[in-house]
């Protein structure tokens, strides 16, 4: 089969590493074109990788050569271009979030829909990382039990960056959790709530950091989620699920151990482009042979949906510091 023609909009950090990935790494699939809002990133980005530059990003969708579409801009925009895609009829690989709101996610799952044709995929990437997957196939196993809790951290090295505010842990860190647990333990939430202990001193002025996320499962699973922007040693990312007759671990990542100076030392990664890459290569090379062959078989639509549900419940509560009870809708069958 030809190769799959994949148009880029949005061209920063995260969007120059997708466009790397796939022209230089992965098979069946080319990034030919790209846009962005503004110029200056889109130009040096289309000479670096030989692509068509666009003025909009609705031009460049459009564009008959462009066959498929992947959204890496800021939060606000992924609605915009997503819906331009799903109106075009073109599949849409959307970074996270979906979207910032849940009524905007709701909005694409509609549009979607009312197009007859599953077209959207969301970039919650951590479903395709070997040691998640490991995790899942030993809780469907049924051989430990019924899980019972969940303890996780998310801890970010950060460079001392200013900028975070107190609300980026739940909605640009903790939904990658928010997201996988549920695709892990194959439940709802019905509960949220988000406290805060002692603020670091390392903290950057307008974050309370850490805090601590609580999600409550339909069948009663409690899920403690630590989010630790500043936490000054590593990028750390744990997963501990408690079952009724053992625990499971996620794994960690395979960095060397190293003898020296009188110690032993095993390196942890600097932040999420060292402890992901192979997760991220699975989901795109995944995501080019599904869309090749008309199908969506990652995180859906529907997923970014009740994902963003959470996190508003989520953000609700930190913001009001007391529990908010989730109310999910059922699924539509166009979703099962």
């Amino acid at each position: 089969m030809s190769e799959l023609k994949i148009g880029v909009v949005g061209t920063g950090a995260i969007g120059r590493t997708h466009i790397e990935r796939i022209n230089h790494k992965l098979q069946g699939g080319r990034v030919i074109a790209c846009a962005d809002a503004r110029l200056e990133f889109c130009k040096p980005a289309a000479d670096q990788y030989g692509l068509k530059a666009f003025e909009t990003g609705e031009e460049m969708i459009a564009a008959p050569e462009v066959e498929a579409v992947i959204c890496t801009t800021g939060d606000p925009w992924h609605e915009q271009y997503v819906m331009a895609a799903v109106k075009a009829g073109k599949p849409v690989f959307c970074e996270k979030p979906l979207s910032p709101t849940p009524e905007a996610c709701k909005r694409i799952v509609d549009a979607e829909m009312a197009a007859g044709k599953h077209l959207v995929q969301v970039g919650f990437m951590r479903r395709f990382d070997p040691g998640y997957l490991q995790l899942k196939k030993l809780i469907d196993s049924g051989k430990y039990g019924s899980p019972l809790m969940l303890h996780c951290a998310h801890r970010n090295y950060d460079d001392g960056g200013v900028g975070f505010t107190t609300n980026m842990p739940v909605e640009n860190s903790m939904i990658h959790e928010i997201d996988v647990l549920r695709w892990l333990i194959g439940e709802n939430y019905t509960r949220a709530e988000v406290v805060f202990p002692r603020t670091s001193r390392n903290a950057c002025e307008g974050l309370k950091d850490p805090q601590i996320m609580y999600l409550t499962t339909e069948s009663g699973i409690r899920i403690d989620v630590e989010s630790f922007i500043f936490s000054h040693y590593g990028y750390d990312i744990k997963c501990e699920v408690v079952c009724e007759e053992g625990t499971l671990n996620l794994p960690e990542p395979a960095n060397a151990m190293i003898r020296s100076g009188d110690a032993r030392i095993t390196p942890i990664c600097h932040d999420w482009s060292e402890r992901f890459p192979e997760a991220y290569n699975i989901e795109f090379q995944q995501w080019i042979n599904a869309t090749k062959e008309g199908r969506v078989d990652g995180p859906s639509a529907w997923d970014g949906y009740l994902a963003q549900l959470t996190a508003a419940a989520a953000s609700q509560s930190r913001d009001e510091q007391h529990p908010v009870d989730i109310h999910m809708p059922e699924t539509p069958g166009f979703y099962r």
